[in-house]
């Protein structure tokens, strides 16, 4: 979307309002269907932080994620421009990659369609 939904920008500060990691949404961006649990952008960048420190290699990039934002800061008084999606999966077909949920970071404009819910496939 060229003009970010107000609603779903809404629900984002809601999010970063109430620091909490249990609202689940679906989104549609760029064709590709991500589906998972909204966190608040703090705890998003401070949870990917320790993912990398816990590698030898990517450990030193681990300082990205903790150092904030540009600009300006989840509540700060502007409004969110990404979702934070943890436990996160893209669907394709009757997949989810990954299997166990990752953590995304979609731009609030970039987003064609949402619903609140998390969709999950079960082979049967």
């Amino acid at each position: 979307m060229s003009n970010p939904d107000e609603l779903l920008v809404a629900l984002s500060a809601a999010v970063e309002s109430e620091r909490s990691n249990q609202m689940s949404l679906t989104v549609v961006v760029g064709g590709a269907v991500i589906t998972g649990r909204l966190a608040p952008e703090a705890v998003w960048r401070e949870r990917v932080a320790e993912v990398l420190t816990e590698s030898d290699r990517l450990g030193p990039f681990s300082g990205v994620f903790t150092g904030g934002p540009r600009g300006e800061r989840p509540g700060r008084g502007g409004d969110p421009t990404h979702l934070h999606f943890h436990l996160a999966r893209i669907l394709q077909g009757s997949l989810g990659i990954p299997e166990t949920g990752g953590m995304y970071r979609v731009a609030i404009k970039d987003v064609s369609a949402w619903t609140v819910g998390d969709f999950s496939y079960f082979d049967r």
